[in-house]
């Protein structure tokens, strides 16, 4: 009995470890350090692959994250995490270097996500691993966020009664030339505000295509990661011209933030909004809509306890940083 009662203690003990909020977080994946910083734990992130060349408004949003050790996430040296004392390392599934960090006692936690409901599975259980109540609580409020934008842009699409579909070209990169396909979160928002992919037959994100290929889907529609570049200083800018969508101006430029918008980052819920009010104007001119702008500072306001000015939301929605 003794020996029982021991080992029931011992067990305890381990649980309530376990529960203790982590406040030594390596976070390995780009995307998740903005799940990290909307669950409000910026502060302990101690190592991380994100740069603030590469994402300025991560580090506008969380400047804490500036004083964590910057890491190269392919290469990352488990030793280095254990002597920065990590308590919990965030890795992109698949990350090869997860057995390593293992081996020497890390507590590894993998994460990804490929659309809604793998994203909303994943900050779940950052914030179950991150044990805060500001983390439980933000993670719970932007479920109820995703599913009612979700909700309402189906209604108002409906309400509206537009049967038009139009075909989306989402372009990751013009040099080289880099499309999204099917199986993808891109794929996704643009089913959910209304439209169709143009890139038929294409399965998975950031796939090289040739401007033949774009010629011969003919999308309706073009939009353009922030970062993508630009058609005028495309090397082949006289191809593009002859897409009816970009010589009649439907060609758009993705907004940004914290993470861009249209990938993987909690964003994503203002991106269904943001192509929604694009692509069909027409359905949001009721006055009592809410603009893009503000409900842009609302959100960030929210979910990141961060004010943004006019000009900041409008360059934002620019795709600028």
């Amino acid at each position: 009995m003794a020996r029982v009662a021991a080992a029931l203690v011992l067990s305890s003990c381990a649980l309530a470890a376990q529960a203790q909020p982590k406040t030594r977080i390596a976070d390995l994946w780009y995307a998740h350090n903005a799940v990290v910083t909307m669950l409000g734990s910026a502060s302990s992130v101690v190592a991380t692959v994100a740069r603030p060349q590469a994402l300025p408004w991560m580090f506008r949003v969380a400047p804490a994250l500036a004083n964590a050790q910057p890491v190269a996430g392919a290469t990352v040296n488990a030793e280095d995490l254990l002597r920065l004392n990590a308590d919990v390392v965030f890795a992109s599934k698949g990350d090869p270097t997860i057995g390593a960090m293992r081996r020497l006692g890390l507590d590894v936690v993998p994460v990804g996500f490929d659309d809604y409901d793998s994203m909303l599975r994943c900050i779940d259980l950052t914030a179950q691993t991150l044990d805060t109540p500001l983390a439980r609580q933000r993670a719970t409020d932007y479920r109820a966020y995703l599913q009612a934008t979700l909700r309402d842009m189906l209604q108002a699409l409906s309400a509206h009664g537009s049967h038009t579909t139009p075909r989306v070209l989402h372009v990751a990169s013009l040099a080289p030339l880099k499309v999204d396909g099917a199986d993808t979160i891109v794929d996704q928002w643009i089913s959910a505000a209304g439209a169709r992919n143009a890139a038929d037959g294409l399965t998975g994100n950031l796939k090289p295509v040739s401007i033949e290929q774009v010629l011969a889907w003919h999308p309706d529609v073009v939009i353009l990661a922030a970062n993508a570049g630009s058609i005028n200083a495309s090397p082949q800018r006289a191809l593009w011209q002859t897409l009816d969508a970009v010589r009649e101006g439907r060609v758009y430029r993705n907004p940004t933030g914290v993470f861009p918008w249209d990938r993987y980052g909690p964003e994503a819920a203002l991106e269904v909004r943001w192509a929604a009010r694009t692509l069909h104007p027409e359905a949001f001119k009721n006055s009592a809509d809410v603009s893009m702008q503000v409900q842009t500072q609302q959100f960030y306001q929210r979910f990141y306890g961060y004010t943004l000015t006019d000009a900041q939301a409008k360059l934002m929605l620019s795709g600028g940083t």
